[in-house]
């Protein structure tokens, strides 16, 4: 008697699609494909003094880049983090020059002004439950318009000028040059910061019992609620520890440069926003977290450097960013569906 025959039907997960693959580990495949590219067409892209560049940039986008992850984390969005940048470096540069502040100061201000845009944010956000862009979007204009205003447009440097036809006392001190500058083994200094931070802040979130709560928060906030835990608490802490970062990719910035420009910190937000959304990806996360944050600002990083090198642009590689940034939203997008 025959046996029936039986359908031997492939199971779906024999082996995982070509969009799990990129989705998991087309960052670390992108990054690769991106150095070997330019480091075949540049001759100066496998320097030294290039790959310090790259890392000093990469550190500052980072630093941003881990304060919009606590907001994304949170189920939320900063949108103020590149003003509250270009005012911690109006506020460093400001305490230096015009001032003669030392370094305690000079640090000290930028980061309490970051923390003071936090909680406004936070304000807007959780006690008058305005949504998440528009409040930031307000205080993003609101926040520029305030260093524009101090400034009155201008940058502050070593030995400018002042209304009063003076020059202003103060000058940019080495020890706070030091941070965005200096080097500690050979290891430019605000590299080894953010490592430091970046380890810091993994180990918090995936370790400690507040940064598990951190997630519960985002990942279902009436859930959170109904189990006892303070959710517009951490809400807030959120939005001010994404405005201390800010304040701090600030300080790194101001003393790289050795300048405060206004509006510095303009140019930081899309590629920091495009780095805490590419990290969802790395490793199938599924979920904001600092080290995809991480690996989406070396991806950005030594994409933007090779373009400079090859004189694409300003105006061009935005366009490339914003695609990047598609990408990243679209993959996001199709992992959770």
């Amino acid at each position: 008697m025959s046996q029936p025959a039986v359908s031997a039907t492939p199971s779906k997960k024999t082996a995982p699609s070509i969009l799990e693959l990129l989705y998991k580990h087309g960052t670390l495949l992108a990054i690769l494909a991106v150095i070997a590219y330019f480091g075949i067409t540049q001759d100066r892209f496998f320097t030294y003094e290039n790959f310090s560049d790259i890392l000093r940039s990469i550190s500052i986008v980072t630093l941003v880049a881990i304060g919009i992850t606590f907001s994304l984390i949170v189920d939320g969005f900063d949108l103020s983090v590149g003003s509250t940048v270009s005012l911690a470096t109006i506020a460093s540069a400001a305490a230096l020059v015009l001032y003669r502040q030392e370094i305690f100061v000079t640090l000290l201000v930028p980061l309490l002004l970051g923390i003071a845009v936090g909680l406004l944010n936070s304000l807007l956000i959780v006690k008058f439950k305005l949504p998440d862009l528009l409040a930031t979007l307000a205080t993003m204009y609101a926040i520029n318009g305030v260093q524009l205003t101090y400034t009155k447009g201008f940058s502050i440097y070593n030995d400018m000028p002042l209304p009063d036809g003076g020059t202003a006392p103060g000058k940019f001190i080495p020890s706070f040059l030091f941070i965005g500058q200096g080097e500690l083994f050979g290891v430019p200094f605000s590299v080894l910061l953010m490592l430091f931070v970046v380890i810091a802040a993994h180990l918090f979130l995936t370790y400690t019992k507040p940064g598990r709560l951190f997630y519960l928060t985002g990942e279902n906030r009436e859930a959170a609620r109904f189990s006892g835990i303070p959710v517009n608490r951490y809400r807030t802490y959120a939005y001010v520890i994404s405005g201390f970062f800010a304040a701090l990719g600030g300080i790194v910035l101001a003393s790289r440069i050795g300048t405060g420009q206004v509006s510095a910190g303009a140019s930081l937000l899309m590629d920091s926003v495009a780095a805490a959304y590419i990290g969802f990806s790395v490793f199938g996360a599924g979920k904001p977290n600092v080290i995809g944050t991480l690996f989406g600002s070396i991806l950005m990083g030594v994409l933007l450097n090779g373009l400079t090198m090859m004189n694409v642009p300003y105006y061009a590689q935005d366009i490339i960013k914003g695609a990047i940034l598609v990408g990243a939203l679209a993959l996001s997008h199709w992992q959770k569906k």
